[in-house]
């Protein structure tokens, strides 16, 4: 199976099922010298994990990172750095009645039409448990970026059809649901608690912003950063929709009103009247604010009945069982940066080996 490594320059490898034994992660290209711990990369791994509130799955996993090489003495050592995640909860017998069913909104189908085999089992490879993987090597992204004073964060900025409109970082990380708006809170738990009574779920849309972002990230033609970022973006199980800046909106109005007025440079580093290109112009980055958002949609995995049909094309009733997420949004926050972490890194790094622009790690 192809199509499991990402990056260039600081490039992961991930692999692992949902319901297998292990789930771990290959980073080929991390700079020598970086301090990291396990400790480190545990708090992005608490913030993924299953089980956190009645509004996630309650599957409970530890989700314990545990480092297998690259690292010494408490640094990286510029060797490929190896990291192991165990399945502690998997009940693969949940999915034993539906087994040769085609579960609508999954996987089963198109990995049976490619393949002609498939592990049933919580969707196996095709499975967002994979994604603890991505957030490992991220954590390590993370805690690079963050000695060149760049940092990311995410929040849930809406659910159904209930939208934030306030932002405050500091409540983000205070609220299970991982929004920025703490009016919003009540409303947005309700339609959860609804959907899920129903057997339902519900969607909603991320919104990642990095800031500190220097100018210059990020190539011309198909190596543009917003190129790279909407890849690791749309990789993520899931996602059904990816927008930069103003993002769609941005088709209903002219060009006199999106157009970011530069206001004054000092030396790489501008100041624009606005930010409706999201930080990023002819694919390269403008010292501005990196903002993207994209769209989550409703968790396939209900209990409601649906129609469908088996491998040999017999018509079937399915009823999922097993425990899945009524929402996806508030564990999707910390893969989302993850991705954006590993871009921009990789971009950093690109830049340091072409020599476009010398950074010391």
């Amino acid at each position: 199976m192809a199509g499991n490594s990402f990056g260039e320059f600081f490039k992961i490898t991930t692999w692992g099922e949902s319901h297998g034994k292990s789930l771990g992660v290959v980073i080929d290209g991390c700079p020598a010298g970086v301090k990291i711990s396990e400790k480190d990369i545990q708090i992005e791994m608490d913030r993924r994990k299953p089980g956190q509130s009645k509004y996630t799955t309650q599957r409970k996993e530890p989700d314990k990172i545990n480092i297998l090489s690259g690292v010494f003495e408490g640094k990286t050592t510029g060797t490929p750095i190896s990291m192991l995640i165990n399945n502690t909860d998997a009940i693969s017998k949940s999915y034993n009645s539906f087994k040769d069913i085609y579960r609508p909104g999954h996987a089963d189908l198109s990995y049976d039409a490619k393949y002609g085999i498939r592990d049933y089992r919580g969707g196996g490879r095709s499975s967002n448990r994979e994604t603890v993987a991505r957030v490992a090597a991220g954590a390590i992204a993370k805690k690079i970026l963050e000695s060149f004073k760049i940092k990311t964060f995410g929040f849930v900025s809406q659910i159904g059809d209930i939208k934030c409109d306030n932002v405050v970082q500091s409540y983000i990380e205070k609220n299970p649901l991982r929004i920025p708006d703490r009016s919003k809170l009540n409303s947005m738990t309700d339609l959860i608690d609804s959907v899920r009574k129903q057997g339902d779920s519900i969607g909603g849309i991320i919104e990642i912003r990095s800031t500190g972002v220097p100018a210059g990230l990020g190539s011309p033609v198909f190596d543009k950063i917003d190129a790279k970022l909407a890849a690791a973006i749309m990789s993520i199980g899931g996602v059904r929709g990816f927008e930069i800046g103003s993002g769609f909106s941005i088709a209903e109005k002219k060009g006199s009103e999106v157009n970011d007025i530069i206001l004054s440079k000092k030396g790489s580093r501008a100041s624009f009247k606005t930010n409706n290109a999201g930080g990023i112009l002819g694919g390269i980055t403008n010292g501005n604010d990196l903002i993207i958002r994209f769209a989550l949609k409703p968790t396939s995995s209900i209990s409601k009945q649906q129609d469908s049909i088996n491998s040999k094309g017999s018509k079937k009733k399915l009823k999922v069982t097993g425990r899945h997420d009524p929402c996806l949004c508030p564990r999707a926050v910390p893969i989302g940066e993850a991705m954006v972490n590993l871009v921009l890194l990789d971009c950093l790094l690109e830049n340091q080996l072409s020599n476009i622009k010398k950074i010391s790690i």
